[in-house]
């Protein structure tokens, strides 16, 4: 089976994909192309998944990836830099080609920003903690300090946990609306009467409230769809001990 690359046509022209499960070695209740370390998944595996995505989207390119913590930090890369070194943040932005920046999610919404012109590329982990944090802000942010222009940066939202799937408390909607009131557009009562959040709109609301013009959301389910993605809260209801993340990629030639 080949890897399933999932490209958006507001980055046509550059190196990237969001990869789901299909076309890895990864066996059991992470079957396919995990690429988490911190998924249990035994790491023989975990290298070769990441091999394979990284030669169908950029071969030969470095791939790197940072320790993700639900934070608005970035980090620019200038190099690449071993597992053991990885900084803590969730988003990345650079200028240098043979890069490859790769970020992993199993819910939340992978972002993927270039400015071809400038050539300068970023990536993103939005959940809704780093998406209300302002992480999509701060890659922006970054990536105009390298040269870009937030009127030529085109930005992508990866497969994510859909509104349709993504049950949240009511106190998570009122804290939200405590922040911002016009975020009552992102939720609607879901089948038991609790609130359900539309994450990929906010994200791209978010992006689009700081200038980005082209925002290209994919709408692609992660719970809803477990033949194609791995999720965190389905392998949560179905009760398994661990769960696998699904790879997005950008890199520059």
């Amino acid at each position: 089976m080949t890897v399933d690359a999932i490209r958006s046509g507001a980055l046509a022209g550059v190196r990237h994909a969001f990869l789901g499960r299909r076309g890895g070695v990864s066996e059991g209740e992470m079957w396919g192309l995990n690429a988490g370390y911190g998924s249990g998944d035994q790491p023989g595996l975990i290298a070769e998944n990441r091999a394979r995505g990284v030669a169908a989207v950029l071969p030969g390119a470095a791939l790197v990836t940072v320790h993700q913590v639900h934070s608005p930090t970035v980090v620019r890369v200038e190099r690449a830099w071993r597992e053991t070194e990885r900084p803590h943040a969730d988003a990345m932005v650079t200028d240098r080609p043979g890069l490859l920046l790769g970020i992993l999610t199993a819910d939340c919404a992978p972002v993927l920003f270039a400015d071809a012109e400038a050539g300068v590329i970023g990536a993103a982990h939005a959940g809704w903690r780093g998406a209300f944090g302002g992480v999509t802000d701060a890659a922006i942010d970054a990536m105009e300090s390298l040269g870009a222009r937030r009127e030529r940066i085109v930005a992508a939202v990866g497969p994510c946990i859909a509104r349709e799937s993504y049950e949240v408390g009511e106190a998570f909607r009122r804290n939200l609306l405590r922040a911002d009131a016009g975020s009552e557009r992102f939720f609607a009562p879901g089948p038991s009467g609790k609130p359900h959040f539309d994450l990929p709109a906010y994200v791209a609301a978010r992006l689009t409230a700081v200038g980005i013009a082209k925002v290209d959301a994919l709408q692609l389910d992660t719970y809803a769809d477990p033949d194609r993605f791995f999720s965190y809260r389905r392998a949560t209801h179905l009760g398994e001990p661990s769960y696998g993340r699904q790879i997005a990629l950008i890199g520059l030639e």
